[in-house]
């Protein structure tokens, strides 16, 4: 029954197996005639032909296109943008390279201060003119002024108190020649360039700086957005359970739980899996001594946004092949939102996360509504194709106004057909179907067992 509820819920975000089939003009779109080009081209792949260069003409010219849309003042891709500004000049690059680490150079940098004057250790000092300029010193280091720190350093070794092979100056001394001061010191130098300057802004144009009180923010927003969805789709999910549980009769239960996490004592690599399920409809596995043990009927996870399922999907499919390595014989307790619930290992090792197991048992559950015309190159596809270095090399051209001709991506083509890194982007119509295949809007969901007409 359960089966048949679930294949009568409408999929209003799938797609067709053929996407030359989708309807609708896309050549205009570089995006959309990039998906295609990349579908044809793996198409071929599989038949073991060769693509020609007819096709890898289409290929480039629209990613020609797409860059150029990419880098076009005011309208573009910020993020592309700085990259390129990154890929042109070479203080930028450095500036770029020095941001990456400064996290870890300011804890190398503040815990090397503190190991001389943290507020402990000075209030163990005497009054006096050392304990003064410690206690400076410290202020400086956090409120990052990394040249004050690095000047006041000879004034502090030649001290009295502190002169004189004292544990005090051994440690100063290193920190004078510490690569992560020096490195902080050169940041700052670098932030007032222009060019640094904008690189900068069309980062921040992106979105906020990681760790300031604007992502911080946003991650809040995302956060309450997405356990909103969660809990949509598990009033969805416990809707059905009560109905299978109506038309199952005398003896038949069934239960959902939320944020399901796996134990550790199954026995596989937990490494990069979904280890935590949103939510996951059990019936009660009969004839089990001692405490209740239940089945697993159907997975489920809850996602804002279509991307967002895209982009979890090799995760939650290691998921489920942790889940099926369970032992036949073994009950597993696992800890939920409603407490521990004991699963018996037989049904999770029948799941499977090939295709045709995963249409069975796993649902994506999203409160999107489908667009009129789907976005057929994923974010992260777009992004691997733009940063290319062909890629970025093309889109310095064009910043330079030099001429650039499409066939000067040529090797972004030949990395796509050949490179494994360039496999996810190779095989993206089909992943994207995939999952857009095991989606269901939660409002279908919810109504799927009063609309459901058996036979």
């Amino acid at each position: 029954m359960l089966a048949d509820i679930l294949n009568s819920v409408p999929r209003r975000y799938r797609l067709p197996a053929d996407m030359p089939s989708l309807p609708g003009k896309r050549a205009a779109n570089p995006s959309a005639a990039l998906a295609l080009a990349i579908e044809q081209a793996r198409q071929a792949v599989v038949r073991g032909d060769r693509p020609d260069t007819k096709l890898a003409r289409a290929f480039t010219e629209a990613l020609a296109r797409l860059i150029g849309e990419a880098v076009h003042p005011g309208t573009g891709d910020p993020v592309i943008q700085a990259m390129v500004l990154r890929h042109r000049h070479a203080h930028v690059r450095e500036y770029a390279s020095l941001v990456a680490r400064a996290g870890q150079d300011r804890r190398q940098v503040r815990t090397a201060v503190d190991a001389v004057a943290h507020p402990a250790r000075l209030q163990r000092m005497p009054d006096g003119p050392v304990r003064e300029a410690l206690a400076q010193w410290r202020a400086a280091a956090f409120r990052e002024s990394w040249r004050d720190v690095h000047m006041a350093l000879p004034h502090l070794l030649a001290m009295p108190d502190i002169a004189g092979g004292t544990p005090f100056q051994t440690s100063l001394a290193r920190l004078l020649d510490n690569p992560a001061l020096a490195r902080l010191q050169r940041l700052d130098a670098l932030a007032s360039d222009e060019l640094v300057r904008h690189y900068q802004a069309l980062w921040d144009g992106h979105g906020p700086r990681p760790g300031s009180a604007e992502a911080a923010a946003q991650g809040g927003v995302s956060q309450q957005r997405g356990k909103a969805v969660e809990a949509s789709a598990a009033r969805a999910l416990g809707a059905l359970a009560e109905h299978l549980e109506r038309e199952a009769g005398a003896g038949a239960a069934y239960r959902v739980v939320t944020s399901m996490r796996v134990p550790s004592s199954i026995p596989a690599s937990h490494e990069r899996a979904k280890t935590e399920w949103d939510a996951v409809l059990l019936r009660r596995a009969p004839d089990v001594q001692g405490d209740p043990a239940w089945d697993v009927r159907l997975l489920v996870e809850a996602k804002a946004s279509i991307e967002a399922a895209t982009t979890d999907l090799p995760r939650l499919q290691r998921g489920v092949c942790l889940l099926a390595h369970a032992e036949a014989g073994v009950v597993y307790p696992f800890q939920a939102s409603e407490g521990v619930v004991r699963l018996r290992g037989s049904s999770l090792r029948a799941l499977s996360a090939d295709e045709a197991g995963l249409a069975r048992s796993v649902l994506y559950c999203c409160d999107m509504p489908a667009e009129p015309t789907p976005r057929l190159l994923g974010a992260a596809g777009r992004m691997q194709l733009l940063s290319a270095l062909a890629s970025l090399a093309f889109a310095s051209a064009l910043e330079e106004g030099r001429d650039a001709d499409p066939r000067e991506l040529e090797p972004v083509w030949n990395e796509l057909l050949h490179a494994p890194g360039w496999a996810a982007v190779l095989e993206q119509y089909p992943r994207l179907r995939q999952v857009r295949g095991l989606m269901v809007h939660i409002d279908d969901l919810m109504a799927a067992p009063r609309n459901f007409l058996p036979g």
